[in-house]
């Protein structure tokens, strides 16, 4: 069922059309994903589709009752309310009918007899109302949502005021989530997430019964959740089966064929023009008439819509030693350890990535490596002529007033005027804008400058920051081409799996209180995960088995070990065990409350409750276990 239509939305900004006759249909539970350039509108055209601007020409349609949630990238807060009550407030609704509730019950416990039957019937009436809606499971969506964008517990009851802007961006996709809209518009909802919380969203993503229309630059995301693509380009939008990787492809493949069939029409076009020019006036002029007429007739097909981009590139290497970077027992530590006693060693031609959490310390080693920060112990080793240049994801080169033809010089090299200029070109940066003060341009042109320093400093080891931070999807291709190409050595730290995947041959992962050595890139760390991951599931098997063989072993003795419990299936203990655990922390919930504190007869009535849940939970976990092992 179609649920959202948008027809033929045109915008434009004084003397520039953004959007120009935008057009596609959502259907209910789809998952699709926009792309396009940077600057081609697909923020202009979500604000449209979720009411927050408007159209100069167009329409949209939207189902009867058909809510939308719009995540945005700047969002308000009250700075007193806490993390945990900000994202309760989601359930607007339900929480009212909480309130009333807990009123009618007040009331009961106060009416008259005569009043009591009436009362009773709308509380019953609330109460099943509440249920319907999920109010009993309210804090454990809350919690698990909150969890799963990287929230720690300890962060619930921390005021808003306190949270980082990426803080308070995952906060608004958290009660975004949980308000559970029909139509979820999120604008790179990835933004501020580290892999596993995005891995997370990923899976919600894939699960929810929201339709979702997702604009992201990472590529993994949206193979991982679309199953079809919307391109929006020259104002229109094209629409791909598939996910991103699908597009890709068909995208491809639809270029060749339209420049294949622009080509012969403009080559046919050519000859009746400059046949009609050469016989306008001699013996052929009727011919030449009825060519012409022929060609007002012609419907001109429109020329391929390929999105360009600049090729980017990196100059020859000049050659090092083999032994390009050697990390020896290397730690730092601020307030808490971020790495201890690491080693590792990076060969000539080698291209590695660090892969982990944010605030692991990714960056941290990065600068350690190339001597901003001194390690706490251990040395770093730079090989025979290794010449290191750094790309700092803050861009603290392109921070001034500086010019940009100027901000790119490198002050151990010779460039003349236009050598900067055709250098800038390479990397998109083209026209006027080589001209600009650099706090002037865009976070994704400052990147793109950056870029091109780096290249103008001819290193063989390029030291990278997470380079793909503001470059779209082709300005990311054409850098992982670049990249692939480069010749000489490369460190990189980037959250963009995609990218890792395409460029790195080994991998530095950050777990928990290691590092470890991947040969390979993001896929073959998954493999590598996925295998020990079998590897546990196989072993707790077998042990299990052991464990049942020996029980049968002894079972022969004493015939047959008696059940303590009578015979239930597994998943229905796994069940009951979740519900009494949401149970069990509602009653935690509740005592915490100000207003049970108030009443000591209730305390000490949840604190009986509270222990024969616990009881309760206790015999259901032996009851689970003989069930894992006797069924």
């Amino acid at each position: 069922m179609i649920i959202l239509t948008v027809k033929d939305i045109t915008k434009r900004y004084g003397d520039l059309t953004v959007l120009n006759g935008a057009s596609f249909d959502l259907r209910a539970g789809e998952r699709v994903g926009l792309v396009g350039p940077n600057g081609s509108g697909k923020t202009t055209l979500f604000d449209i589709v979720g009411g927050r601007g408007e159209a100069d020409f167009g329409e949209t349609g939207l189902q009867r009752n058909t809510s939308i949630g719009y995540l945005e990238q700047q969002v308000k807060f009250d700075p007193q309310t806490t993390v945990w009550n900000e994202a309760r407030s989601a359930f607007g609704e339900l929480l009212d009918l909480i309130d009333q509730a807990e009123k009618v019950a007040d009331q009961l416990a106060r009416a008259a007899i005569a009043d009591r039957n009436a009362l009773g019937r709308l509380f019953d009436d609330l109460q099943q109302e509440i249920e319907r809606l999920g109010g009993y499971q309210l804090d454990h969506k809350v919690q698990r949502i909150l969890q799963g964008l990287g929230f720690r517990d300890t962060e619930f009851n921390q005021p808003v005021g306190q949270l980082s802007g990426g803080q308070q961006n995952r906060l608004f996709l958290a009660k975004l989530l949980l308000s559970e809209p029909d139509i979820l518009l999120l604008d790179e909802p990835s933004n501020h997430l580290d892999i596993e919380a995005t891995q997370w969203l990923e899976e919600y993503l894939t699960t929810t019964r929201s339709a979702v229309v997702v604009v992201s630059h990472d590529r993994y995301l949206l193979d991982k959740v679309s199953e079809r693509t919307l391109e929006l380009f020259w104002g229109r939008v094209d629409s791909y089966k598939g996910d991103f990787s699908a597009y890709w492809r068909q995208k491809a493949e639809r270029l060749e064929t339209q420049r294949r069939t622009y080509e012969r029409q403009q080559a046919e076009i050519t000859r009746m023009e400059d046949f009609v020019r050469r016989n306008r006036y001699g013996q052929k002029h009727a011919q030449a008439e009825d060519r012409k007429k022929k060609l007002d007739r012609i419907e001109r097909v429109d020329p391929p819509r390929e999105i360009m981009t600049s090729p980017m590139g990196f100059p020859p290497a000049q050659r090092s030693g083999d032994l390009v970077l050697r990390v020896e027992h290397l730690s730092k530590a601020y307030d808490q350890q971020l790495f201890e006693d690491l080693t590792f060693t990076i060969q000539r031609g080698e291209k590695w990535g660090i892969l982990g959490p944010n605030a692991s310390g990714k960056t941290t080693l990065l600068r350690c490596v190339i001597g901003q920060i001194t390690p706490d112990s251990g040395r770093v080793i730079l090989g025979a002529g290794v010449r290191v240049a750094y790309f700092d994801q803050q861009l603290s080169h392109f921070m001034g007033s500086t010019e940009l033809l100027e901000a790119v010089r490198v002050p151990s090299g010779e460039s003349t005027y236009q050598q900067r200029r055709d250098l800038l070109a390479r990397f998109g940066l083209a026209g006027d804008v080589v001209h600009q003060r650099v706090d002037t341009l865009s976070g994704g042109q400052r990147n793109r400058a950056a870029l091109a320093r780096l290249s103008a400093e001819q290193a063989n080891l390029l030291v990278l920051d997470e380079p793909t931070n503001h470059l779209d999807l082709w300005a990311r291709d054409a850098l992982e081409e670049s990249l692939d190409k480069f010749d000489g050595s490369v460190l990189l730290v980037s959250h963009d799996r995609y990218f890792l995947n395409r460029v790195v041959d080994h991998l530095l992962v950050v777990e928990p209180s290691r590092m470890r050595v991947i040969e390979g890139n993001y896929d073959m760390y998954l493999q590598l995960k996925d295998s020990v991951d079998r590897e546990r599931k196989d072993a707790l098997a077998e042990k299990r088995e052991t464990e049942k063989t020996s029980a049968g072993s002894e079972g022969r003795k004493t015939l047959k070990r008696r059940r303590q419990f009578p015979y239930r299936k597994v998943e229905d203990i796994e069940s009951e065990i979740v519900d009494r655990e949401m149970s069990l922390e509602e009653l935690h919930a509740l005592l915490a409350s100000s207003d049970t504190l108030r009443d000591g007869q209730r305390v000490k009535q949840i604190k009986a409750e509270i222990v024969e849940q616990k009881s309760d939970l206790e015999a259901l976990y032996k009851h689970w276990d003989e069930a894992v092992e006797l069924n």
